[in-house]
Order: C-alpha cells, then structure tokens, then sequence
C-alpha cells in the first residue's frame, strides 16, 4: 500500500522495527523527557459504521456514502491545528476509535499518523490502537493497516454466542470473530484486545462463563469486560421498556462480574482497571492516561479532549467537545482548522475529583507523588486520613491508605461508585476547608 509521503513511510518503517523489537526484547515504551504539560495521548474519532448495533448510543452515523477524501483532510487538519493549540510536543499513543474505524482506508489511517508525526514527536515505539469489527477487517485489511502503522488492536467480539450477537444487533457471527481474532493475533501478536459483554437479557450465568472459559482458549493477553447499559434512544431499551426483552438481571450481572474476573485472576490476567485485564505487561498505554488524568486531544466528530490551551497566560486545563454531526463538524474544520463545539474550564477541584474518581479504577491508584502533582497543599492523608467514614472503609478491606497512597482491594475495585459516594464529599468537605493556596490550577 502506498503511504502518503516519504516521512509517513519512514515512521510506519521505524514503528514496525520497535515492534519486532519489542517482541524479541520484552521492551517497554521509550522515556519520556518532556514535561506532562507537553505530553499527550490522541484519540482519533471515525463516526461511521454499517449498521446501529442494538445496544449503542455512541456518535455514529450510518451514510449512504462517505466522502473519504473530505473526512481525511479534515482529521490531517484538526490534528495539526488541537497539536498547536495545546503545544504538545509528544504524542505518547493514539487510538483509532468510533463508530467503526477499521471500515476507513488505511490510507487515511497513514495520513492522521503522517500529520501527528510531522507535527509533534511520535516515537517509533508509541502504542497505535485501531478498534476493528470482525466482518469489517479480513486479514488482508488487517495487514494493510499494520503497514500504515497500526500496531495493536481491539476487537468488538462482545460474545460468542450467536443468539446474542443477534440481539445485540452485531453483523458477524460467533465464528467470524473466532476468525478474526485468530487473524489479528497471527499479525499483531501479543497486542490484541478483545471486548466481551456481560449483563445482557436472560443472560444466565453459567453460559456466560462457558463463553468466558473458550474466549480464554482463543484470546491473546488483553480482554475488557463490560456490563450491558440500557441507554435511552436505543433499540434495546425500547424492548426492555415496551416488555418484548426482561430487563436485565443486576445482581446477576454483579455475580458474572465477580465470578468472571476470578477466572482471569486463574488464567495469569492482572485486573489493572475495574474493567480491564492484561497478562504479560500487556496494559494499554493509551486508556492508563486517562485513568492517570494525562491530558488528550480529541480529533474528529463528537471527539472528547482534556489539554490545557497555550498561550494568552492560560494555567487551566479545558474539557473540549467537538462539533458532533459529521458535516458540520468538517464545515468548522474547514473554517477555523478545528471543529471544537464546546470548552469548559476545569477548576481546579474538578480536576481533583477526576484524579480521585478515575485513578481509583486501577490497580494501583492514587500514588502520592501523583496527587502531589495536581495538589501540592493538601495530601491525601490530610483528605481522607481522619475521616470515620473512610476509616469504616479501611477496616473493611475495601481501601488502602498507606505510604504507598490511596488504592482499592481487590474486593474494593468491584464496589468503587459505592466507596466514591463517601470519597467525593469528603475531597469536597476538605477542599473547602483548606487554606488557600496561591499555585494556579491545571
């Protein structure tokens, strides 16, 4: 396949040589030496697919036809124009996300990395993830967008179970994901992730877990777990609303969950966020900047972005959406060289609340070098060290507050929103009632 410029090939070369590498090594990620306000991860958003899957609220669109050539030009600019805004200079990874992106050329997959490359440092060895649907990516395509410098992928397999891939409104069957995924592991291997649902209508425990036990004879060394959302606007929770499906079972669910993340513990797969496990290191770069409050930028229709804005004195990182529909998005685009819709200023208590809510979902939580990093006034034992509330949690084994920080159990992890509703007012309560503090926010 032709990449769009010699650079492109010469990145795509590099990145595939770090990734044999890598395999041969064990190595991990390059060093980083510019500051956490110079460094991002980039989420690339393609908004279209085949068919609305039964279950799915997400920004997606259906056309009669794409003008690819359009869409492409628009990502190339959005991403060199958000690149500026923020002065990022290094882009740590990036994740080809939707709708359904493997249903993109790989061309324009190779032309988004070609303008991240030219315009920040985009390390040879920096993780490039593409979500792909079984029916939409035979081997061949695989191939090709590992050439355009793909170099690990997640796979919407969601079950395997064929009368429930039909009510889930999925288009490939039990055996094309099988398939695909023997595919995807023979060309990107060690760096496959799969998606597997749970919680779903008369879904029944037992049954699951056999899904589950097979899945493991097939999968590679990075699966997700996800509890089905009944979400307004969807085919689904219309079935569910009108009577033709049960509602789903919660306390089922929560049994599916618990049982199955005890069958990954068994299978060698550290449970390194409340929904993610990996074996062999393989964690996913990309999704641990989120969980560890990194900034991001958000390319692309209905994308989300967290990054502070340079210039004009700014100190405040921003929550920025993009414009959501397609056309218009690519209008602004064309106008401005972003499509950015929405810009909200993150106090410096909201950041604090999204530090403690999403570094709680991993594993190793909340260090106190890093909550140093966003609050250097207030430690976290200053926070939640006195409080009886939080100290009944402790004693119950479902958090640890210690030299090393603040962390779930193993039992913890599976009922953080319960602890966050102690957690929360209590960051909120001492926030009020500290001493001011003269460091700007951000």
């Amino acid at each position: 396949m032709a990449l769009p410029g010699a650079r492109a090939r010469g990145w795509a070369a590099a990145a595939r040589a770090a990734q044999r590498r890598r395999r041969v090594e064990g190595a991990g990620g390059s060093p980083s030496p510019e500051p956490a306000g110079r460094r991002a991860a980039l989420y690339v958003h393609w908004p279209y697919c085949e068919k609305r899957c039964s279950y799915c609220n997400f920004n997606k669109y259906i056309p009669r036809g794409v003008e690819e050539a359009a869409m492409q030009k628009c990502l190339v600019t959005e991403a060199q124009t958000l690149l500026r805004l923020s002065g990022v200079q290094r882009v740590e990874s990036v994740f080809f996300g939707g709708g359904t992106p493997s249903l993109a050329s790989p061309h324009t997959v190779a032309a988004v990395l070609e303008a991240v490359a030219q315009t920040a440092h985009l390390p040879a060895d920096s993780e490039v993830t593409l979500e792909a649907n079984p029916t939409s990516t035979p081997g061949s395509r695989l191939a090709e967008f590992g050439a355009a410098g793909v170099n690990r992928l997640s796979i919407g397999l969601q079950s395997l179970d064929n009368t429930e891939l039909r009510l889930l409104g999925r288009t490939h069957s039990a055996r094309d994901a099988l398939w695909t995924l023997a595919e995807a592991r023979r060309l990107f291997p060690g760096r496959v992730s799969v998606d597997f649902m749970l919680g779903l209508p008369a879904q029944e425990v037992g049954p699951w877990l056999g899904q589950l036990q097979e899945l493991l004879h097939h999968c590679d060394d990075h699966l997700s777990l996800y509890q089905l959302s009944l979400e307004r606007g969807t085919a689904l929770f219309a079935q569910v609303q009108q009577g033709v499906l049960p509602a789903p079972d919660p306390e089922l669910a929560a049994e599916m969950y618990q049982r199955g993340r005890a069958v990954l513990r068994e299978a060698g797969f550290r449970q390194y966020e409340v929904s993610n496990f990996a074996r062999n290191g393989a964690l996913s770069t990309h999704n641990w900047t989120y969980w560890q409050c990194g900034q991001y930028l958000g390319i692309g229709p209905g994308a989300h972005g967290r990054f502070m804005p340079q210039g004009a004195g700014s100190h405040t990182r921003e929550a920025r959406i993009q414009t959501l529909e397609p056309d218009n998005w690519m209008k602004e685009v064309m106008m401005f060289g972003h499509g950015t819709r929405k810009r909200v200023p993150l106090g410096r208590l909201e950041l604090l609340e999204e530090v403690l809510a999403l570094g709680l979902r991993t594993d190793v939580g909340i260090t106190h070098q890093h909550w140093q990093q966003f609050e250097p006034q207030l430690t976290l034992c200053d926070v939640f060290g006195a409080n009886k509330e939080v100290q009944e949690l402790l004693e119950q084994g479902l958090l640890q507050l210690d030299h090393r920080g603040l962390r779930c159990s193993w039992e913890g992890l599976a009922v953080l929103d319960s602890l966050l509703l102690t957690l929360l007012p209590q960051l909120q309560e001492a926030w009020q009632q500290r001493t001011p503090s003269p460091v700007p926010g951000g």
